[in-house]
């Protein structure tokens, strides 16, 4: 996961950027409620959580 790197890196505007392009294709081609797009909501949550955005 290259957004995992960019936040162990420090570059938290670049992961966040990459979370937000997955989820919206996961829910593009699988669906909103698909465990994929749903993982993929979480791993954004988690980032802006880390970054005390949430």
């Amino acid at each position: 996961h290259f957004a995992h790197v960019f936040c162990h890196n420090g570059n938290w505007t670049e992961a966040e950027k990459l979370e937000i392009e997955v989820m919206k294709k996961r829910q593009q081609l699988l669906g909103p409620a698909h465990p994929h797009t749903l993982k993929s909501i979480g791993n954004l949550a988690l980032k802006y959580w880390s970054q005390g955005k949430w």
